[in-house]
């Protein structure tokens, strides 16, 4: 693989040499006023004549795109409607990529997106002259999505999962595949984040970042050119001018200087898990959280399963969802929920990695049972990863179980993410829910139902492990508007 890599950025690299300039960097018309082009003729020219072949000669104009497109001083009565000169501003349009460590699952990645998101905001509201964007990478392939017959899921985007419209109310984002029709095959610079070889000095606790050798393997390459190439998601030709090793200690924030101290327009951060939350559960971490509504047509399967085998609505549930997620505050105990429990029952690799947490079927049947009892309730809604047959096992102790088996169509439209989405988006509507030990999926769930108003008693739940009827439930992280 690596060697067809470097093959096609070779043969990539002839073509460029041989026939083609790469086109703009800048898109002229974001920073150009058509009255205007004389102050924007220069960067008009810089950004129309960059060859991707010259590495040297490349960077050379990427700075000096950089100090171009900062704003320029405009005097022109009649443009100004008679008023004194003023500095008209362009802000800078730059980026901010990051990835995740291949083997983290679908919802630990959505955790670091908020990370990064109100890292990007954060540089907005700091940098005013410059337009931060954050660059959304491709889902898949992910561990859980193991479905084969569906083929490959990879390079699928944000859209087909969230809303990117409610994204955007918080911090701007575009898909990479935008970024790419927008800045060519290339980021200038990435950083692969690792933790410190020696770990935390003198066990004290300091927020820092230094340029180290590299830890461990990472998905990055020198090619032929002298620029680095990687994995990013499967796409093929994308050239990298400078690429670090950094081993961070501290929050998302920790990283600014070294963004603020930077000309270049596009930073990637390579395993982006590595930097914390700023502060974990306080207001603009919720502000993150609540912008990330799932995609509309992903609600309304969910929403059309719940009326039709649930007996729930948004109105009978006290869940009404207003259109913009900034106007919307609930308090603990409006929402209502439908008439069934909800339980999340982990399997597979949570069998293996906490067993002492993870209740043979019969106990977790048994646990849930008492729950519908005490709210007089007969139906449990399972969303699972178990695979059919012991669902049925399930079912045996439980009869009022059912799941959602989504036709065949909905798998081939959504995938194995979609149809997780759908299965998340049901149990937050529940009457009470049950997650599994240190879960994402079901930590996931639980925001959702802190969004929608529910009593946090019918919330933060989970199942005990066998032979305990009662564990140590979930860390209650309410919501703060």
């Amino acid at each position: 693989m690596k060697f067809l890599d470097r093959l096609f950025l070779l043969l990539l690299s002839i073509f460029f040499n041989s026939s083609v300039k790469f086109v703009k960097l800048v898109p002229e018309e974001e920073y150009c006023d058509s009255d205007l082009k004389g102050a924007c003729e220069t960067q008009s020219q810089i950004s129309r004549t960059f060859s991707p072949d010259d590495n040297t000669d490349f960077r050379e104009k990427s700075d000096a795109v950089s100090s171009n497109r900062f704003s320029k001083e405009v005097d022109n009565e009649k443009q100004l409607r008679n008023e004194e000169p003023k500095h008209i501003y362009h802000p800078i349009k730059r980026y901010i990529l990051y990835d995740v460590n291949p083997g983290e699952g679908f919802n630990l990645r959505r955790d670091v997106y908020m990370r990064l998101a109100s890292f990007v905001n954060k540089l907005r509201q700091e940098q005013k002259n410059e337009t931060w964007i954050l660059v959304l990478p491709p889902w898949g392939p992910l561990y859980h999505w193991q479905s084969r017959d569906l083929g490959p899921q990879f390079q699928i985007p944000w859209s087909l999962f969230f809303d990117l419209s409610s994204l955007n109310k918080y911090v701007p984002v575009m898909e990479f595949k935008d970024y790419l029709n927008e800045n060519g095959p290339f980021v200038e610079k990435v950083y692969h984040l690792q933790h410190y070889a020696e770990g935390w000095k003198d066990g004290q606790w300091e927020e820092k970042y230094d340029v180290r050798d590299c830890i461990n393997e990472h998905s990055f390459w020198e090619d032929e050119t002298g620029n680095y190439t990687g994995w990013f998601w499967g796409y093929s030709g994308i050239q990298v001018f400078s690429f670090t090793c950094l081993s961070v200690q501290g929050h998302a924030s920790t990283l600014k200087p070294l963004v603020k101290n930077s000309k270049v327009g596009s930073i990637m951060f390579d395993r982006a898990e590595v930097v914390l939350h700023d502060h974990f559960g306080d207001q603009d971490f919720w502000k993150v959280r609540r912008s990330m509504r799932f995609a509309k047509h992903l609600h309304k399967i969910g929403d059309e399963f719940r009326r039709k085998f649930l007996n729930s609505s948004d109105e009978t549930d006290g869940t009404p969802l207003h259109d913009d997620w900034q106007m919307m505050k609930t308090k603990p105990g409006q929402a209502v929920g439908g008439p069934y429990v909800a339980v999340h029952l982990r399997r597979k690799d949570f069998l293996r990695g906490r067993p002492k947490e993870v209740p043979s079927l019969k106990h977790a049947a048994e646990q849930v049972q008492k729950i519908l009892h005490k709210l007089k309730l007969n139906t449990t809604f399972v969303a699972t990863d178990a695979p059919q047959k012991e669902f049925m096992e399930f079912k045996k102790y439980l009869p009022g179980a059912i799941k959602y088996n989504p036709p065949q169509k909905v798998r081939q439209q959504y995938l194995d993410g979609g149809v997780a989405i759908i299965d998340q988006w049901i149990c937050a509507h529940a009457k009470y829910f049950i997650g599994t030990y240190e879960s994402t999926f079901s930590f996931r769930i639980q925001d959702e139902r802190e969004i929608l108003g529910f009593d946090p008693d019918t919330t933060f739940n989970r199942l005990c492990g066998n032979g305990k009827m009662k564990c140590e439930q979930p860390s209650r992280w309410r919501i703060i508007y």
